[in-house]
């Protein structure tokens, strides 16, 4: 085999032009060095934010190539154009040992809209697909359903990590088993609660997320984000599921400048709900402690101002304290696991996001169906 298309998951976050968070980077890694020992060329393809079909500078994955090759310890060629373009014809044609690194997928409505021949395009000159970016199989796209069609394709270790760490969590007999979810939308997480409540033995809200089921249960919470709309969702899950979720007793709330600790029956009208409790993640503590497996998805409050991160950061210190299994997505939360240096005692951190929870919500995934049929 000559040369190899690999899809990664670089879709990093970005400041003033250069990778603030290259975790997603590193994670590819071993598979890239897997493939130069087999003396393959290498053209690695990913996506990055949402450009809507059209080339955009502050969407560009030029700054990723130095952090990749200097990652590598060897040279990285960044392509520039549009994905499947001449000058990415003629780059994988020029040197079949080099390691590539293609423009934003996203550039080329074709990525988005699963194009076959936008797939013909990014196949050129390449013998095989690997497929190692788990975080974007549940979208139907070129480079995870139509390019399968194309070449002999299979799963990398990412992904192959990815399933097995999810089937475990799911099949695992080791109990009790709990969810941490937080995060600010319900639509994002109501599924996966709905899935998965029927399974577990408890599951801790933080975030806005608490606040609706705070607001369903008949709590007041003042100026606090929540989901008017979503209550009777809420409060039909807290009434079947009564003794499995827990939510806050006490609260961090902001009012007037001053920061306080509450309990959740006291939150006055101007006060705006911010983290967990102290108190609440004491008490939550030993439960955490207690699991056989945790999943862990979303942060506690508003993780992006402290003191407000008090909340994400105490429950990531906990769950890196089990010694049953755990497994942390979501970007806030595998942020607060890494700030902390918690990356080796978590059982497994997931790259999927949105991936991760449709997988554990039943649903079938497009780019791992593509790659199964293959």
């Amino acid at each position: 085999m000559r040369r190899v298309l690999v899809r990664v998951d670089f879709n990093v976050p970005l400041t003033d032009g250069q990778v603030a968070d290259d975790f997603r980077i590193q994670a590819a890694l071993p598979t890239v060095r897997a493939l130069l020992e087999r003396k393959v060329g290498i053209t690695l393809i990913s996506h990055l934010g949402r450009p809507a079909g059209r080339p955009h500078g502050a969407f560009s994955l030029q700054p990723l190539a130095e952090v990749v090759s200097r990652h590598l310890g060897q040279p990285v060629t960044f392509v520039p154009g549009v994905p499947g373009d001449s000058t990415y014809r003629q780059a994988v044609s020029a040197d079949p040992g080099a390691v590539l690194l293609a423009e934003n997928l996203r550039f080329d409505p074709g990525e988005e809209t699963n194009d076959p021949d936008f797939a013909i395009r990014l196949a050129f000159g390449h013998d095989g697909f690997v497929q190692d970016a788990f975080g974007t199989l549940h979208r139907a796209h070129a480079s995870t359903v139509a390019i399968t069609r194309l070449l002999p394709a299979c799963a990398g270790p990412l992904v192959a990590a990815e399933v097995r760490a999810l089937d475990l969590l799911l099949s695992d007999p080791r109990r009790p088993f709990g969810l941490a979810v937080g995060g600010a939308k319900m639509k994002d997480k109501l599924p996966l609660l709905r899935r998965l409540l029927p399974e577990v033995n408890t599951v801790f809200l933080g975030g806005a997320l608490a606040n609706t089921f705070l607001a369903a249960s008949g709590l007041a919470v003042g100026s606090s984000l929540y989901e008017p709309a979503e209550l009777d969702s809420a409060a039909a899950l807290l009434e079947s599921w009564p003794e499995v979720i827990h939510l806050p007793d006490t609260v961090v709330v902001e009012a007037a400048g001053q920061v306080d600790e509450v309990a959740v029956t006291e939150v006055s009208a101007d006060a705006r709900i911010m983290d967990v409790g102290e108190r609440t993640l004491q008490a939550w503590r030993p439960i955490v402690l207690g699991l056989g497996r945790l999943f862990w998805n979303g942060p506690m409050g508003l993780y992006e101002r402290p003191p407000f991160d008090h909340g994400t950061a105490t429950l990531a210190r906990t769950i890196g304290e089990m010694t049953g299994m755990s497994v942390v997505g979501g970007g806030d939360s595998l942020a607060a696991i890494r700030r902390l240096g918690l990356e080796g005692a978590v059982s497994h951190l997931s790259t999927g996001g949105g991936a991760s929870l449709t997988y554990l919500e039943g649903e079938i995934l497009p780019g791992l169906q593509a790659l199964e049929e293959r």
